[in-house]
């Protein structure tokens, strides 16, 4: 008989909108919310230079981490998110994705049936109408102290995700799914960002996934993990990035049954088809547009326990 895992001291707080979890030397606060109203889109908009938005937008979904002992907090909100969206004349490495309909996409943003339309103090700019962003999470300006990242040490286990802790079937004690944004892309595809975290009595695991569908033209995936157990000492924090993207039609081989389309549109299925392919194809070759977000990359950070 297998015993059951001791949970460790903690203890949940909930709002209508936002829950909390408060274990060891965290606190982590998910907030879901809904979609941005008027006010807020406008405030959001002029925020970003004018940049037209998703077609719905969390502006006040977030997740948080605050580290007491040293201070330091990190998070996943949407404007930032935004901001890693370029917002200018795509060039070489932003992976631009040039279609005919991507103008009348533009257009129907910003013009007069829009819903919302351009400030009439900015005119309409070239901007990556995929919403494609590399956003990784944030350091928030209430972070009382900012950590290095260092590139994991290939070598040393202790700077690997363990997959196989996370895949045993441990009580999730907390678990959080944060839409950030999504867009249809004038009915030509998708666009969309979700982070999620779970918390195990031992560790807890972040996952935000940045997913595109560009009907007959690509698939692409960027996903952010953050894997953190609460045995290091002192508290070390491991964040991988990978991106990865191929050809719509290398993708739609995949499909258990050519007849059944709908898996392409589950950001789930579609990481696995990515994944699930060599790594020269989606994360050197891709779909052929240069774009520099794929690959992958294994970051290290060590918190400053030195404050009480």
């Amino acid at each position: 008989m297998t015993s059951a895992v001791q949970l460790p001291e903690h203890k949940l707080l909930e709002s209508p909108n936002s829950r909390t979890i408060e274990i060891g030397d965290w606190i982590i606060t998910a907030r879901t919310n809904p979609i941005s109203n008027a006010t807020e889109l406008d405030a959001l908009q002029a925020s970003l230079q004018g940049m037209p938005l998703p077609e719905m937008t969390f502006g006040n979904n977030t997740l948080e981490l605050e580290h007491k002992r040293s201070g330091w907090r990190y998070a996943f909100g949407t404007g930032e998110a935004l901001r890693g969206v370029k917002n200018a004349e795509l060039t070489d490495g932003d992976g631009g994705v040039k279609v005919g309909y991507s103008e009348a996409w533009l257009k129907s943003r910003t013009g007069e049936s829009s819903q919302l339309p351009m400030p009439q103090t900015v005119s309409t700019k070239p901007f990556d109408w995929t919403y494609t962003t590399t956003y990784p999470g944030h350091h928030p300006a209430s972070s009382s102290t900012s950590i290095a990242w260092s590139e994991a040490d290939r070598e040393n286990s202790r700077h690997e995700i363990p997959l196989a802790e996370l895949t045993r079937q441990d009580p999730i004690m907390f678990y959080a799914e944060i839409p950030l944004f999504e867009d249809e892309l004038h009915d030509n595809g998708a666009s969309h960002l979700v982070t999620r975290i779970r918390v195990m009595p031992t560790c807890f695991f972040i996952l935000s996934r940045f997913t595109l569908r560009v009907d007959n033209v690509l698939f692409r995936t960027y996903d952010t993990r953050i894997y953190h157990s609460f045995a290091s000492s002192p508290p070390l924090i491991i964040r991988e990035t990978s991106g990865w993207e191929a050809p719509y039609d290398r993708v739609k081989l995949q499909l258990p049954r050519r007849t059944d389309l709908t898996p392409m549109t589950d950001p789930t299925w579609i990481a696995k088809a990515l994944t699930g392919m060599p790594r020269h194809v989606t994360q050197e070759n891709g779909a052929g547009t240069g774009w520099r977000g794929m690959g992958t990359k294994v970051e290290v950070a060590v918190l400053d326990e030195k404050a009480e």
